[in-house]
């Protein structure tokens, strides 16, 4: 019989999560939350049992089953029963089945958001904030829009905003920053950047770009250093950042103008082999490749251990690269293009 965790214990592991500094921390906590899904968690249970894991064998983080994305579009993926405060539903492609997310406490995805980006770039009240996010913008359950909006809600700048299709207006706000010195940030799904940067090029010396992939069959696909570097010509910058996030995560990684992503202390990529998914690639002393695994220990209430559909490059410091996605896969909004993709 699955019983839920004593109210006490569960508040601590919320706090512990974002207090993470070490990989000694991180192991420990992991397998808390590992314990803690796994008698509260009934699908994850069961995915469990199937493939003979339990805390009775689970020792390791290694040693710990992960959860295949795609049971997102088909179950409610729920540690604990609870009425959602959120529920965030992916953007998918037209026609594939979309993703969703039921999220216990709102203010746990705020922590994380806002942790991430403060360890990132510092303080969101010192940026604008401008998102061209307009196929995020039109659904109204995109995760990416609500972290968005909170970090315009930290900024309070009179210039935050949201573009749909007036990149005219977007030109227009840019022009005003960056004239008064302003540090902005303008975030924005791939294939929207690619048509202001077309229409609109400046040159941008207080704004940083961060792009969060996704092409929606608009255009033809391209590989990220080709994304990027089409952006940097445009806008006149030496790099163009990236945020790896998906409705499935909590948690964001941020690749900051070198083309690899770093996680906060409470996430971690690892990989798993394309021909035995139970098992881990070991990462030495040189880059491996494979297909990643993330653990965000903020998916609390949910599911932390997500085997993804992204194939990857993961370096000894921790830090990835995006390669493309899996042929098996469809095309998500939030993950990289697949290279060489008609759509």
């Amino acid at each position: 019989m699955i019983m839920v965790s004593k109210t006490a214990k569960v508040g601590g592991l919320e706090t512990r999560l974002f207090e993470i500094r070490n990989e000694e921390e991180f192991s420990s906590v992991a397998l808390e939350v590992f314990h803690f899904q796994y008698t509260n968690n009934p699908l994850y249970q069961h995915f469990c049992n199937l493939v003979n894991r339990h805390p009775g064998n689970v020792l390791t983080t290694a040693q710990i089953p992960f959860l295949p994305i795609s049971f997102f579009k088909s179950q409610r993926v729920q540690t604990t029963l609870f009425v959602p405060e959120e529920v965030f539903k992916s953007s998918g492609t037209t026609g594939m089945e979309s993703s969703q997310h039921a999220v216990r406490k709102r203010a746990l995805y705020e922590k994380s958001f806002f942790s991430t980006f403060e360890l990132m770039y510092g303080d969101p009240a010192h940026f604008c904030f401008l998102a061209l996010l307009p196929s995020y913008l039109e659904r109204g359950d995109s995760s990416l829009v609500f972290m968005v909006q909170g970090l315009m809600d930290k900024s309070r700048h009179r210039l935050n905003n949201f573009y749909l299709h007036n990149l005219a207006s977007l030109s227009e706000a840019i022009t005003e920053l960056e004239e008064q010195g302003q540090s902005t940030i303008l975030i924005g799904v791939t294939y929207a950047l690619l048509d202001f940067a077309a229409r609109h090029p400046c040159s941008l010396r207080h704004t940083i770009v961060i792009e969060t992939g996704g092409m929606k069959g608009r255009k033809k696909e391209l590989v990220r250093p080709e994304v990027h570097q089409i952006l940097a010509d445009a806008f006149d910058l030496p790099s163009v950042h990236s945020e790896y996030g998906m409705t499935e995560l909590l948690s964001q990684a941020y690749a900051r103008g070198v083309g690899r992503f770093e996680t906060p202390p409470w996430m971690k990529a690892l990989l798993r082999s394309e021909d035995d998914p139970m098992n881990l690639e070991p990462v030495m002393n040189k880059p491996a490749s494979g297909t990643l695994n993330i653990i965000d220990l903020a998916n609390l209430y949910s599911c932390s251990f997500i085997a993804t559909e992204d194939a990857g490059r993961l370096y000894p410091d921790g830090t990835f690269e995006v390669l493309g996605r899996m042929d098996y896969s469809d095309i998500r909004g939030c993950s990289l293009m697949a290279p060489g993709r008609e759509l």
